[in-house]
């Protein structure tokens, strides 16, 4: 088994270098943020550090053997964090960020600290820099739009269903309470131009409780 110098080690570094990820995760209200990102990391080293205490007290016992089970098991975590609303699948960056953090911290856990910090670093720029550009085909561009909607149940559905239908990929979706009746519901939308933003808004506003409908750059 590790010193006692070594788990703080890398304790202290799978802490910092999944919480770093968490981080970006929470900051776009993702299903799994900080705390799920620490867990996964720090279970992940210390799995991998049992694993290489084992093999070191009787070299019959295959390291590589129980880390095997973490890549396979952190599948059905991520798994969790994947949903589907109408045409549209979320969640897939947040279950790779989580499958990228175990790896970070089962490399912590065997004594890989370059290659982690070098990983954390890459999923990082990943995360927080790739995502402000568009690799998409065509000149798609994000765009904002601010409905106030009543607040009766499946609403939310109904108007993603619409924008699903009108091929319009939702990047983000925040719902906030104004009163006992009604709700704002802010949209950030990839759209091919401001004509097919227009023509959303129309279906939009056909909707009965769709009260109002605000585009913003």
């Amino acid at each position: 088994m590790a010193a006692e110098k070594d788990i703080i080690i890398n304790l202290i570094l799978v802490l910092l270098f999944s919480g770093l990820i968490g981080f970006e995760r929470e900051r776009n209200d993702r299903p799994a943020g900080l705390r799920t990102h620490i867990l996964v990391g720090v279970g992940a080293t210390i799995i991998m550090m049992i694993s290489l205490g084992m093999h070191a007290i009787n070299v019959e016992n295959d390291a590589g053997r129980i880390a095997a089970q973490i890549v396979s098991g952190i599948g059905f975590l991520g798994a969790g964090t994947i949903i589907k609303e109408g045409f549209s699948v979320k969640g897939l960056t947040t279950a790779a960020s989580l499958w990228a953090t175990a790896a970070i911290g089962m490399a912590i856990g065997g004594g890989y600290y370059f290659l982690a910090s070098l990983t954390t670093v890459v999923v990082l720029i990943t995360l927080f820099i790739l995502d402000n550009f568009d690799f998409s085909s065509g000149s798609k561009k994000y765009r904002n739009i601010k409905c106030t909607v009543t607040s009766k149940k499946d609403l939310v559905a109904k108007m993603n269903k619409v924008i699903a239908e009108n091929k319009i990929r939702i990047k983000k979706i925040n719902v906030a309470k104004v009163d006992r009746e009604t709700i704002n519901v802010r949209y950030t939308l990839r759209t091919k131009n401001a004509a097919q933003l227009i023509e959303l808004s129309n279906d939009l506003l056909r909707l009965e409780d769709v009260l109002e409908l605000n585009i913003h750059p």
